[in-house]
């Protein structure tokens, strides 16, 4: 039989399509790309928005449109944290949260027997549960899913129900995935979770550990970490992950605002002065870092003042990157039962204006880049000209031999082009 996968959301629902694609075919199904007929067709859905959800419920409805025979299974962070809503979508057959997903494919066969639409969300266990994966369909990135589950209740975030606790993968384990796609061909791996920052938290174990066990293998070459709380960082990790010479120099760290009152409405663990002065003790620590973000507009109750303060600190720390997106009321969280909604139209502007702040800022890191010289992991050509992506990550073009995708080169930076740089190699 033939099984195919629609992912939407974050690089662990992405990771986590590739392990169960992998999981299909060890119990001999074929994998299809999206696009061809299925038998099987597996919508894995993200719920971090009410906007997911909807995209969600459009993305079942299509495809049992487009294949009017096919089972189809909704499963995901929509279907674990709204079972109901999940179950409303009449085009659905098959409805399981995001866990046991080591059975989905005997449960694909038992819903084709029975021919009538099943829920089966329970759950998560108090243990990480160990799915992996030996290669994936990106070329020259492989990705490592270490962590699973959120214990901080931010006000807006909907996550902690969707994917419950902290729950952590072994180090061994880790390190025998890194070992596969080492031997795939990949050079640089990306460690990701649904709080990478509280990996160990439940083990004893420490974030520096999950990067020197994938560091310790050969044919790795690099090693970047997802998104982190900066709360959960240390000095001694700083010092750790600066001794490794394999590890690159990006850190994401999610601001959400860069106001003190709206940071403590959200519930975040931090204020401005703790961000500030992590930002700067990773500058101190590490050769030409960047730091990236996400930040969040038009939060219950942000006052004109507050978003002047959140701007204001963007252009301070300077960010390399930043992921900028309009609050959404989550149904299910304590900010939703607020009733100082901001107005949408007011949420637009201030999408606009945050965009145009970060747009200067990420073209104030492209120009201090210029002249440094960088070893890039080439990624995707296009007539000669290769692209690719530095340590600290970087945007490069640069032209190059054919027949070298997969290579790490030297390159200095010379000139800089709308949010990338050219380069030459050396």
């Amino acid at each position: 039989m033939t099984v195919s996968f629609f992912t939407l959301g974050c690089k662990v629902n992405q990771y986590e399509s590739e392990a169960l694609g992998e999981i299909f075919e060890s119990k001999g199904f074929e994998v299809l790309l999206p696009e061809q007929s299925a038998d099987i067709i597996i919508v894995n859905s993200c719920t971090v928005t009410a906007e997911s959800n909807r995209k969600t419920r459009q993305t079942v409805r299509r495809l049992r449109r487009l294949s009017p025979d096919a089972l189809i299974v909704l499963t995901g962070c929509m279907a674990q944290a709204f079972p109901k809503e999940a179950e409303a979508v009449a085009e659905a057959d098959l409805i399981i949260g995001n866990t046991h997903y080591d059975k989905l494919p005997d449960m694909c066969i038992e819903a084709l027997r029975e021919k009538k639409q099943r829920c089966v969300v329970v759950p998560h266990e108090s243990k990480y549960t160990d799915i992996g994966v030996t290669k994936m369909s990106e070329h020259t990135r492989g990705f490592i899913k270490i962590e699973d589950g959120c214990n901080r209740f931010c006000s807006y975030c909907i996550i902690p129900y969707a994917r419950g606790r902290v729950r952590s993968r072994s180090l061994e384990s880790i390190k025998k995935e890194a070992e596969a796609l080492s031997r795939a061909g990949y050079k640089e791996i990306v460690l990701v979770g649904i709080n990478l920052s509280a990996f160990g938290l439940d083990t004893g174990d420490e974030l520096c550990d999950a990067v020197e066990a994938v560091s310790s293998v050969e044919g790795i070459k690099r090693v970047r970490l997802g998104s982190l709380e900066c709360d959960q960082i240390s000095d001694r990790a700083l010092e750790r992950l600066a001794a490794n010479e394999k590890f690159c120099p990006q850190f994401h760290l999610s601001l959400q605002s860069g106001c003190d009152r709206t940071l403590k409405e959200m519930n975040r663990k931090y204020d401005t002065a703790f961000y500030r002065d992590l930002v700067r003790r990773i500058r101190e620590k590490f050769v030409n870092p960047s730091i990236t973000t996400d930040i969040m507009v038009g939060f219950a109750g942000e006052s004109d003042e507050d978003f002047k303060e959140s701007s204001e600190f963007m252009k301070e720390i300077g960010f390399a990157r930043s992921h900028v997106f309009v609050y959404s009321v989550r149904e299910g969280t304590v900010a939703a039962k607020r009733h100082d909604q901001v107005d949408p139209a007011i949420k637009q502007e201030r999408s606009r204006i945050m965009q145009s702040v970060t747009a200067a800022t990420e073209q104030e890191f492209l120009s201090s880049q210029i002249g440094t010289v960088a070893r890039v992991l080439l990624e995707t050509e296009t007539d000669g000209v290769w692209e690719g992506y530095t340590e600290n990550y970087t945007r490069v073009k640069v032209k190059a031999p054919e027949n070298t995708e997969n290579d790490i080169i030297n390159v200095r930076l010379t000139e800089v082009k709308e949010d990338y740089c050219i380069g030459e190699i050396i």
